[in-house]
């Protein structure tokens, strides 16, 4: 039996991959069709894909052409899954013409013809929608989401608004924008969508104007300081049909969701403990992170994040929060919490002006997950055993400030009309809210 395998990323399925598969089928007797999985694509570059993994495996299997179908999870897969499945033919399409010949070495490589006027890049500009999107809120990170935006297809930023009009005309003339508003009713006028970079005590009434006006919003982390109002929130987007996301950058991160995916598969067994730490040393006391008025303090400014990992792997249903706190001037430089579960403990330390590790732990009955700092930006990770040979070592890309995933994710859900995204859950979103409450209402508090 001749066997026959060929890859690709199957988005938007359309004639020209029927065409392909049918030829690569003819090669032989067997036809083996790899597709790429969705972090995979992300590493190489490819944010703009449409369908995700199971929607283009379903598209492929419909074809009848498949004999067996298999995802392509890695760089050099495709020499391991030749001498796994005894492959005699690689087949590729021709535009990748000589990029494979060094699979020669251990099968026959063969450059099947494209079909002429077709591709998935032509499909999706021909019926991508555009987005027009708003910016509600000019400070630090507004700069860096402009610039990261443009690598993600179908996203047009047509108009800012924040409340002081110089910085509103100053980021217009910087980034070329389309239009200021005056007010945020104006801007929802003008718009589908609206990315929320206000201040968090801003957050609820943004989210709330926009949703009521009928807008998407993807809005920073942390989405509010109260869990009633994160409810509320998000029974209102879901009651309107409308995508409401938290943008927590490090939830969308290629190598973080693989990390998690793994550890909820078992491979370091049952997880009895995460320990993360964040922490940042700023002398400037005058910004808006230490004043208590704005709800200042690294517990709102960053608990979101060590929070993500204890609340992806050991769910929401946690027992109690304890916080130990240094407070100065009314916020707290430095926090510790410890986050009780049924069978686990979790622990994790914020400073503003108090420096730690800033890594990742995660232990469980048969071996543990670890993130060296910074591992909010996660592009390595190690997973280690009693038997040190059984140490596993993986490397991650991580491209610019990490947001053009969590903007690529929004556009995906408007578009593919999923109101949640399982990258950051509402329920999950709602719980960091609730213990956000609980600190702010000094419940389980001590100071230091």
């Amino acid at each position: 039996m001749k066997v026959v395998i060929t890859y690709g990323t199957y988005d938007l399925l359309h004639q020209g991959h029927v065409n392909l598969l049918r030829r690569a089928k003819s090669l032989g007797d067997y036809l083996i069709v790899g597709v790429t999985n969705d972090s995979f694509d992300r590493e190489r570059g490819k944010l703009n894909v449409r369908n995700n993994v199971l929607e283009r495996v379903e598209a492929v299997k419909a074809t009848g052409l498949a004999d067996k179908i298999i995802i392509e999870d890695y760089i050099g897969q495709k020499i391991d899954d030749i001498q796994k499945y005894n492959v005699d033919i690689f087949a590729i399409g021709s535009d990748w013409t000589g990029n494979f010949d060094y699979l020669n070495e251990f099968c026959q490589v063969v450059y099947l013809p494209r079909t002429e006027g077709i591709s998935s890049t032509s499909l999706r500009k021909e019926t991508q929608p555009v987005v027009r999107l708003g910016m509600v809120g000019l400070g630090r990170i507004s700069d860096r989401f402009v610039s990261e935006a443009q690598y993600v297809n179908g996203l047009q930023i047509t108009a800012v608004f924040d409340i002081d009009p110089k910085r509103s005309c100053d980021f217009f003339m910087q980034h070329n924008i389309a239009q200021i508003s005056e007010t945020l009713d104006a801007l929802l006028e003008c718009v589908d969508a609206v990315y929320v970079a206000t201040p968090h005590l801003a957050h609820y009434a943004n989210i709330r104007s926009a949703l009521l006006a009928g807008k998407h919003v993807l809005c920073e982390t942390p989405l509010v300081l109260n869990g009633k109002e994160a409810r509320e929130l998000y029974a209102l987007a879901q009651r309107r049909n409308l995508v409401l996301m938290e943008a927590n950058k490090t939830a969308h991160c290629p190598a973080f969701n693989h990390l998690m995916v793994m550890i909820k598969s078992g491979v370091i067994g049952e997880v009895v403990d995460v320990e993360a730490s964040l922490s940042k040393v700023w002398e400037d006391r005058t910004l808006r992170e230490f004043d208590v008025v704005q709800a200042g303090g690294s517990m709102y400014e960053l608990a979101s994040y060590p929070l993500l990992p204890i609340v992806k792997l050991l769910g929401c249903n946690y027992v109690n929060v304890n916080f130990y706190s240094r407070i100065e001037n009314g916020v707290d430089i430095y926090t510790r919490g410890v986050v009780r579960y049924p069978r686990a403990v979790c622990s994790f330390k914020l400073g503003l002006g108090v420096k730690t590790e800033g890594n990742l732990v995660i232990s469980g009955t048969k071996g543990y997950a670890y993130v060296p700092a910074p591992w909010w930006k996660t592009d390595y990770f190690e997973l280690r055993y009693e038997n040190q040979n059984e140490n596993k070592k993986f490397f991650f890309k991580w491209d610019g400030a990490g947001l053009r995933y969590e903007i690529q994710e929004f556009l995906s859900c408007i578009f593919n009309r999923r109101l949640n995204t399982s990258r950051l859950r509402s329920v999950e979103s709602i719980v960091m809210a609730d213990i956000m409450q609980q600190f702010r209402e000094y419940h389980n508090l001590m100071e230091i």
